[in-house]
């Protein structure tokens, strides 16, 4: 890759039939057809056929390649370009080893339903083509099996005919709802065969994924039925389209039967926080506050919310849902075995299996409009900047990027489990990407980076604000960043420790009547403390930091921003007090701990 410049968006599509030498040209051909824009891998040789072939078959017609320094991170960039552009990119990722890195960002993508074209190569299957020692370590029976409990399909084709075929299933697949990742697994002896004559590249148009489902008409008016005679609708809007179009759909919607609504911090931007029928400031967990206003309901309409059921018996109990309840959502067919992403069985009156989009669309058919509500202005800011010797908190890192980033079009790539949804507004569906699926940590920069990979060109300020476990775990994902020249902010809140589970070591202290203090035992960064600014240089982006005191926060982010603008990457370290932000109750920070 020619690092000197930002990456290629503009090559061309191959317009005829091309003559193959390799086996991995017909594969790396196929990368066009799909119109795959970036393949995000990190180097082995079981793909080395494929490699060549994109770098040097395949010319300037090829996608561009992005080099990471981790499997886990290909896969991670890749599902944070996906919910920004709402279509996949390939991961290439390098036999067993590279997959069983690859498998936790593998998981995320799976959980946040999110489309990823995962590709693989092991080999040779032939033992007699099997170069001593390596080859054996790198081949597997059947390596589907390490991630086939969490992708939608997979393959492993035994020629380059049922290979092409596979790549274009995986395609259709993982787009087509509910989506999710895909893994293709690609022999190298087939990649290294010679292939002789042309190809004919097939017609995509005709693998297309499956076009979206209308609900049934009955179901729309018995839907719009339940919400025009209801005393009070509460909308949880849950896993939706990042489309304007449809981002206002949902506020007419709301609008028309004048709902009351909830979102959720783990899911994205969903619905306008400003808008007078935004009833409680988002979290990663529903509030009491919350509670109350779910029980307040006679219909509760989720559109796909994530962990309904949860939800109900959080608002309820254990007894019956005293609301009719009509869930839209496709979720339920990807539900397996295995693993319980799939959450609690809700219970519902009402049941359209379809994409909220579309259901949404369907019952403004049906339902009158309503009066369109103005959003509720934006308050002046009451608060004092603090002491320049006052410690900070999260709510002053969110402070100083409303500050710098006023009438900025920004993007929240990622927020921490510290923040606390009335910390910011959202005002349009790319405001906030949302959380990672899986829950784990680590794959912050990666996602970050993929999503600002996504957001090129569209305007918009990337930033991620990561704690600083998430950071070190994933850090060398930032390299992708300074390497392709992608900017991004990325704001670390540093309270050097693994905090949230300093939050579960009290709650079992108390409840076995042992030492609280001794809960940052090994949970605490520090002794020596890392210097994460410097890590950030280390790897070619702008580092800046620590950063203790108000006066080097605003300095720091406006030189931030000004760096970004001029296509940079840019790494902030913030040193703040570790606890969660001032304004959430302590009822919020029980929720979290006894999750």
């Amino acid at each position: 890759m020619d690092t000197s410049a930002n990456v290629r968006r503009d090559v061309p599509l191959p317009s005829e039939n091309l003559r193959h030498g390799w086996g991995s040209d017909a594969l790396a051909t196929m990368l066009r057809v799909l119109e795959v824009p970036y393949v995000v891998v990190n180097p082995g040789s079981s793909f080395r056929g494929l490699h060549d072939s994109i770098v040097n078959y395949l010319g300037n017609e090829r996608p561009q390649m992005l080099l990471v320094l981790h499997e886990e991170h290909a896969v991670a960039i890749a599902h944070g370009y996906a919910k920004v552009a709402e279509k996949p990119l390939a991961a290439i990722v390098h036999s067993n080893v590279g997959l069983m890195h690859a498998s936790m960002a593998i998981y995320n993508a799976w959980c946040d339903r999110v489309p990823v074209l995962v590709y693989g190569a092991t080999g040779p299957v032939d033992a007699a083509k099997r170069r001593p020692w390596i080859d054996w370590l790198h081949t597997s029976q059947d390596q589907g099996a390490l991630v086939r409990s969490f992708v939608k399909w997979d393959a492993q084709p035994a020629s380059i005919d049922a290979a092409r075929e596979a790549m274009l299933r995986a395609n259709q697949i993982s787009r087509s709802s509910p989506k999710g990742p895909t893994y293709v697994c690609f022999d190298s002896a087939i990649q290294e065969a010679v292939v002789d004559g042309q190809v004919r590249l097939p017609d995509v148009a005709r693998f297309a994924p499956t076009a979206p489902v209308w609900p049934a008409p009955a179901d729309v008016r018995a839907a719009a039925e339940l919400l025009q005679g209801a005393g009070r609708v509460v909308v949880l809007v849950g896993r939706v389209s990042r489309q304007q179009a449809d981002w206002d759909h949902r506020v007419r919607l709301v609008e028309s039967i004048g709902a009351v609504v909830l979102t959720d911090l783990k899911l994205g931007a969903a619905f306008p926080t400003r808008h007078p029928a935004h009833a409680n400031s988002a979290g990663y967990f529903l509030s009491a506050e919350g509670c109350d206003i779910l029980r307040s309901a006679d219909v509760v309409l989720s559109l796909d919310w994530c962990d309904l059921g949860g939800t109900l018996r959080q608002a309820w109990g254990p007894t019956s849902v005293s609301a009719k309840v009509i869930q839209v959502s496709t979720d339920h067919q990807l539900h397996n075995g295995w693993s319980f992403d799939h959450q609690a069985l809700p219970s519902t009156d009402l049941f359209l299996a379809v994409e909220p989009r579309e259901a949404v669309a369907a019952l403004l058919e049906q339902l009158p409009a309503g009066p369109a509500k103005a959003l509720v202005p934006r308050p002046a800011s009451a608060d004092a900047d603090p002491p320049a010797a006052a410690a900070l908190h999260v709510a002053d890192v969110a402070r100083g990027l409303r500050q710098v980033l006023e009438n900025v079009p920004t993007t929240f790539v990622r927020l921490p489990l510290s923040w606390s949804g009335e910390l910011w507004d959202w005002d349009s569906p790319l405001d906030y990407i949302g959380y990672d699926g899986g829950g784990g940590i680590g794959s912050g920069p990666g996602m970050a980076v993929g999503a600002a990979l996504a957001l090129m060109d569209s305007g918009r300020v990337p930033v991620a604000i990561l704690g600083d476990g998430d950071y070190m775990m994933g850090v060398s994902a930032f390299w992708t960043a300074a390497n392709a020249r992608i900017p991004l902010l990325a704001v670390i809140c540093n309270n050097r420790s693994f905090f949230n589970d300093e939050l579960h070591q009290e709650r079992v202290a108390v409840e076995r009547g042992r030492p609280v203090e001794n809960k940052g035992i090994g949970q605490r960064i520090e002794d020596p403390d890392l210097d994460l600014a410097l890590i950030a240089r280390g790897q070619g982006l702008m580092g800046f930091g620590p950063i203790t005191s108000w006066p080097e926060l605003i300095s720091a982010l406006q030189e931030g921003l000004n760096a970004v603008r001029d296509g940079k990457a840019v790494v902030i370290d913030v040193r703040v007090m570790p606890g969660y932000s001032p304004s959430m109750s302590r009822q919020m920070i029980r929720d979290v701990a006894a999750e």
